[in-house]
């Protein structure tokens, strides 16, 4: 019933004067790679790797120096798919709630042709995707996991495909990107890009002289292993040159302009990879609440409407994703839906944002009442279970400053946090029971 409730709300918004006006609604690309920090990126100061298709996203638009994304993988996709914190829709690895309501679903609702490619890791079956607002998918690990990488296993609009001539996982899916967007140029579109690079195994690419194409030619399952550092480096730069295909695939068809595009990561880098960056070894730190599990790049590019070269220092999480894209496309978030997410659209636009905290709830496997969780403005970090670190001055989170700061005697700073987190909490508990009924409902993987 909520879902059509919402589509006859955005049926309503969208037949408006005001839109109909509109020559054309923005078309709307988010792309998330896996696994890769900000400390890798060259927009951010990092002279280890070559990322220049990233870098001239940055370049073009606008570089948020304060981005945070969830630990690792799944409950980075459910946050930026819903705009809701994971502590009220968060069931287990490796699925989305099937109620559950995305941007997609309200940017088809909306008239959007709608595309997902890449990495799924949400349950669902084949008809998942198109559930979830996708009437056009390229996946991998949606009703199997092959190789990702040479000669991959995908499925593409309902079908198993597997490759076995040599392909290259990442080419197949940027492939599907590319011919998606020529084919739907003239309609206002929305591209969810989650690559399946670099994530782990790392092997050596098309473009790395160590290049096998008969490598996993008859494995049914994705082999294990694979997770030293050694090819990292191209890794990263086949990552980059995926991005730049679909920007230059935009640029070809004249809709850079036409075009807002979101570029961040799902979590930190895998521990395996250390990377010199500011005068440091910055270690990834996959998985953990610490800032290496969490910090990401996120750039925001649209010729002509987002002033290039700009550095915004606002806090950003995944629950802002969806109402930016909502708001650039002139579609309104139900109030039904409660998410947490505060548009950007306004920083697009060198205007303030009221977002002075953000929040995470994290346990990888949904378990209720084992989850960490903080709030953290750009300095400070308030943990649920009492610890209070300057994340500026100590990233890696050695000297609690909880002994020196008790409850009313530290700084207005703190004590919002403290004021926030709380706030979170008392959410959390009220959802236990109905999460706790999903997850009994759903079973655990």
């Amino acid at each position: 019933m909520l879902r059509f409730a919402v589509g006859f709300a955005l049926l309503l918004v969208c037949s408006s004067p005001l839109l109909a006006e509109k020559t054309q609604r923005p078309n709307i690309v988010v792309i998330m790679a896996d696994d890769i920090g900000y400390e890798c990126l060259g927009c951010y100061g990092s002279e280890a790797y070559p990322t220049p298709n990233i870098d001239r996203l940055a370049a073009e638009g606008l570089r948020f120096d304060n981005a945070h994304s969830q630990p690792i993988c799944t409950p980075s996709r459910v946050q930026i798919m819903t705009g809701i914190y994971n502590n009220r829709n968060y069931i287990r690895f490796g699925m989305l709630d099937p109620k559950a309501v995305t941007f997609a679903n309200l940017l088809r609702d909306a008239g959007y042709q709608t595309c997902i490619a890449g990495k799924w890791q949400l349950d669902g079956g084949f008809d998942g995707p198109r559930q979830f607002g996708f009437d056009h998918y390229c996946l991998w690990q949606l009703t199997r996991r092959p190789s990702r990488y040479p000669n991959p296993g995908l499925e593409i609009d309902g079908k198993e495909v597997d490759f076995k001539n040599g392909e290259f996982g990442p080419d197949v899916v940027s492939d599907y990107v590319c011919d998606f967007i020529q084919t739907h140029q003239d309609k206002p579109f929305l591209v969810y890009y989650p690559m399946i690079a670099p994530h782990w195994p790392f092997l050596p690419t098309p473009d790395h002289p160590d290049w096998d194409p008969t490598m996993w030619r008859d494995a049914k399952n994705e082999p294990g292993g694979y997770k030293g550092p050694k090819y990292w480096d191209a890794m990263v730069r086949y990552t980059d040159k995926m991005v730049g295909k679909v920007v230059d695939k935009l640029d070809e068809l004249n809709l850079r302009e036409k075009t807002l595009i979101l570029w961040t990561g799902d979590n930190g880098t895998y521990e395996s990879v250390v990377t010199p960056f500011h005068g440091r070894d910055y270690r990834g730190g996959k998985g953990k609440t610490k800032d290496n599990g969490t910090h990401v790049g996120f750039v925001a590019s649209w010729p002509g409407t987002i002033e290039q070269g700009k550095v915004a220092a606002d806090l950003v999480d995944f629950s802002d994703v969806l109402p930016t894209v909502l708001e650039v496309a002139g579609v309104e978030v139900p109030k039904k839906l409660e998410v947490d997410g505060v548009s950007l659209a306004p920083v697009f636009h060198g205007h303030e944002r009221a977002k002075p905290y953000i929040y995470c709830w994290y346990e990888r496997n949904g378990m209720r009442g084992k989850a960490s969780q903080h709030v953290r403005d750009s300095q400070y970090k308030v943990y649920a279970s009492g610890q209070i670190y300057d994340v500026v001055e100590d990233p890696l989170e050695k000297n609690d400053l909880a002994g020196s700061m008790p409850p009313g005697s530290e700084p207005e700073r703190i004590a919002m946090l403290r004021r926030a987190l709380g706030k979170h909490e008392a959410i959390t508990k009220a959802s236990d029971a109905k999460q706790r009924a999903l997850q009994e409902k759903h079973g655990k993987k």
